[in-house]
Formats: structure tokens, sequence, C-alpha cells
């Protein structure tokens, strides 16, 4: 047996010490939160997503009383992103969340199916996502996707190789 070790390496930093760039975009997805439909978890999200352009779409998770057909905010946002400007890559996503209390402590973090959407938007154009996780007691900043599903799953894994 081989024993194999993942290792990542994650920034966790006040905002403040974002750059201009990213506060904005922090800010975006905590704005995006006002337009989350969440009569039933009251669990407010908001994401948003710049394209290489400077273009920035946002996103907010949208429920519904048969629960599997909601959907989450990072995929509304990349999904309207994807649907407006598909010649287009994403450089950078920003999340954040409240709930009727206000604004999280702690960083929310993305569900897998979420992270499975995001890992396909690096693969679809060969470059890095960055990922910014607001919370009030700091962000995570997040070189890419595949420090967030390390063992992952891609077009490369489906071919066929004799």
């Amino acid at each position: 047996m081989k024993r194999v070790k993942i290792e990542i390496e994650i920034d966790f930093c006040p905002v403040e010490e974002l750059s201009e760039e990213e506060q904005k975009l922090v800010q975006q997805s905590i704005d995006a939160t006002a337009n989350s439909y969440a009569k039933y978890s009251r669990f407010y999200v908001g994401a948003a997503v710049l394209l290489a352009n400077g273009e920035v779409f946002i996103g907010a998770n949208q429920e519904n009383a048969a629960f599997p057909s909601g959907l989450c905010a990072e995929r509304t946002a990349i999904f309207a992103a994807q649907a407006n400007r598909p010649d287009q890559p994403v450089e950078m996503l920003a999340i954040a969340a409240r709930t009727n209390k206000g604004l999280l402590d702690n960083p929310i973090t993305p569900c897998g199916s979420c992270r499975q959407v995001m890992l396909e938007i690096e693969d679809r154009y060969q470059r890095p996502v960055r990922i910014l996780l607001y919370g009030k007691q700091g962000v995570y900043r997040i070189k890419s996707v595949k420090d967030l599903l390390p063992l992952s799953f891609v077009d490369a894994n489906m071919e066929h190789r004799s």
C-alpha cells in the first residue's frame, strides 16, 4: 500500500487585505444575497463571477417547494455568465451568505455539485478560477477550484486509453 498526502494552501485574510478588484467582487456577492429566494431555509447565498473581459454576473440561491428544483447561487451566476458570454473564461468567483440575523461570521463553502460545475469551468477554459469565500471574520482566498476538489472528475477521466 502507498499512502498519498494531499495538501493545499489557502489564504485567510481580512477583507481589507484583498485587492480592490477582489473587494469589489466580494461586495457584489454580498449584495447578491438580497436576490435570494430562500423561503424555506432562510439561508441567503449570493455569488459574483468575474469574467476575463471584466464583466460581472451575479447569482443567488433560488429555492422551490419541490426541493431538488432549486439552484445554488454559484451555479446561477456561472450559468448566467456562460449563457451570455460563453467565449469568456471565468477569472474569479466570490460567495457570501447570510441568515435573517445577518452575514455569516465564517466563510461559506460551495456544495459538491457547485464544486463540480466550477471545476468544469476550469477544465473547459484550461485556466484556474480564483475563489473568494466571504465571512465577517475573514475571507478564504483559493487559487483554483482544484484546491476545493483535489481528487476531481473531469473530461480527461473519461478518455479511453489502451
